[in-house]
């Protein structure tokens, strides 16, 4: 691979983000170079189960499948492998119990993840309320909004050279005494920048809503109840905040516990920083997508390629979990035990361009959930081989597996569906399962403003191809009820979660996201994440018009 087979942007951000640099910051590699890199260090892991292995082979396949940009690993690992850090994995959840010490300890935890390029995510439901007694000492505790400003505080102050800023996701459950300063934690555009907040909904909060009864406030540590509040009047302050600012998102707690695979190890509270990741205290994953544009043939997608992808990325994940170097002993033992992998996709909504199908159509959902189902089938079959060959993950019998007459499972989850965010932009698709979000657009990367033509749009008006409106669909072509389908679709055949944004106009009311919120409850989604354009002054993304051939 060299710079000339990549897209312009491509080019920027692996010059940016990836290529290594000496000590004059000059750039020692070349686009090749890092995934041979990562190739080498990641099959090494081979030889520990099976001295007798070809690394070099295994090497040769992670490659191929890299340089082609079939499948791509989070940007931890194509960043970190092979250099000093060693830390490949992207999603960290961190404990916040309710002492300082808990806190602090935390706190630390996550500069050092961050350090590594590591993302966290905390649930803060634990803390006593703002205006709580501390004891033995006479004073109040500032609650866990508190908290969440000091850890945010903490990240902004983490030096990574800006290569990829600090992130973290912050929870809170909505029986907490303090659920309605959380939710309008971000009303103040100067607050938690480097957080992302979710409230985590239970079934019940769900039944009150709809029935208009009050919902229960909870002590967190006495577990008495202090308050009732009318559920429905917490929602739409939920969906009011989310309209003002994108904040918060929902979890639906019960759900995502629901499909808790080691359930005797404790409840799932809080996810990575985008959502699609629950993980239980110190427990971390590694991430990686296919892209969905290279099994297209012709008019048709070729499943036996899909599988053949599907069973080389699962290996290349779980020798990933081998092989990471963890910056806390207590990740490393926990990641190891449970051995999470979580294998999504890129590029859907290219595919459904070059295959002529609507993103907002009945037939893109089946295929959805068709892909899906079937990554999820060759997963769970490559899995199976591998544990075969190097034994169940530690904690197998502390699982749900058993019960279903699972024999043989080497990771305790396989597939999330990531944002794909940056990974996406260097195989030159669109990102994860979302639309596109504009054909047309200026990207911030790092410090810098980049003028981005969509590879697929620019290809067909380079060949002079129709562009159809019908088939190339912006985010905001797609309307939001489209955008959960689609996303309930992935949702039905995943482990883990579904990262996905529903994108809505800047015209679109409060009632309506409300209204988004149940119907994503209704459909059986483990969470929701709306935008609205143009509610946050420094969006990542603007739209360019698509009659416009520049961008202003």
């Amino acid at each position: 691979m060299s710079m000339d087979t990549l897209t312009p942007l491509a080019g920027e951000v692996l010059k940016k983000r990836y290529l290594a640099r000496n000590y004059r910051g000059e750039t020692i590699e070349t686009p090749a170079d890092v995934f041979s890199r990562v190739a080498r260090v990641v099959a090494e892991a081979d030889q520990l189960f099976d001295a007798r292995a070809s690394v070099r082979d295994t090497a040769a396949r992670f490659e191929a499948a890299m340089t082609s940009l079939s499948f791509l690993p989070n940007s931890p690992c194509l960043m970190n492998a092979g250099r000093p850090l060693g830390q490949l994995a992207a999603c960290f959840v961190l404990p916040v119990e309710d002492n300082l010490e808990s806190i602090f300890q935390s706190l630390k935890d996550a500069a050092l993840i961050h350090h590594t390029g590591g993302g966290t995510g905390f649930s803060f439901s634990r803390l006593r309320p703002a205006g709580d007694t501390i004891f033995p000492a006479s004073g109040v505790t500032g609650g866990p909004v508190s908290f969440i400003q000091l850890f945010d505080a903490a990240t902004h102050l983490i030096d990574r050279n800006r290569i990829r800023p600090g992130a973290n996701m912050g929870v809170l459950h909505v029986s907490h005494p303090d659920i309605e300063a959380f939710v309008k934690a971000k009303l103040d555009r100067g607050q938690l920048c480097n957080f992302n907040l979710s409230v985590a909904v239970d079934d019940p909060f769900i039944d009150c809503v709809k029935k208009r009864r009050d919902y229960p406030l909870v002590h967190p540590r006495t577990g008495a109840e202090v308050a009732r509040v009318p559920a429905a009047d917490l929602l739409s302050l939920m969906a009011e905040s989310a309209w003002k600012t994108g904040d918060p998102g929902i979890l639906f707690i019960d759900r995502i516990n629901r499909a808790n695979p080691t359930p005797e190890m404790g409840p799932l509270e809080a996810t990575n920083p985008c959502g699609e990741q629950p993980l239980l205290p110190y427990e971390s994953c590694t991430l990686g997508s296919i892209n969905l544009t290279r099994i297209i043939d012709g008019e048709s997608i070729d499943y036996r390629k899909l599988e053949s992808l599907v069973h080389l990325a699962v290996h290349f994940l779980d020798n990933v979990v081998e092989v990471n170097r963890h910056p806390i002993t207590r990740t490393g033992e926990w990641s190891r035990m449970n051995r999470k992998i979580g294998l999504g996709v890129m590029g859907f909504a290219d595919m459904l361009i070059l295959l002529g199908v609507s993103y907002q159509s009945e037939q893109a959902v089946v295929l959805a959930g068709e892909i899906m189902s079937r990554l999820q089938q060759y997963a769970e079959a490559a899995s199976a081989e591998l544990a075969a060959r190097r034994g169940n993950f530690p904690a197998f019998h502390q699982s749900v597996f058993p019960a279903r007459g699972v024999k043989r499972r080497r990771n305790a989850t396989l597939t999330t569906v990531a944002p794909t965010g940056t990974i996406s932009i260097l195989a030159g698709v669109s990102s994860s399962v979302e639309p596109v979000f504009a054909f047309e657009v200026q990207r911030r990367i790092v410090d810098q403003i980049y003028t981005d033509v969509h590879p697929l749009y620019a290809r067909y008006r380079r060949e002079g191809r129709e562009i159809d409106k019908r088939i190339f669909q912006t985010a905001w072509d797609v309307s939001p009820r489209w955008h959960l389908k689609i996303q309930a679709a992935f949702q039905k055949y995943t482990d883990n979660a579904v990262s996905k944004t529903v994108n809505l106009p800047e015209s679109i009311t409060v009632d309506e996201i409300r209204d988004l919120f149940l119907d994503a409850a209704d459909m059986n989604l483990k969470g929701i994440t709306v935008y609205r354009d143009q509610s946050h002054p420094d969006q990542v993304l603007s739209a360019c018009s698509m009659k416009n051939e520049e961008c202003s």
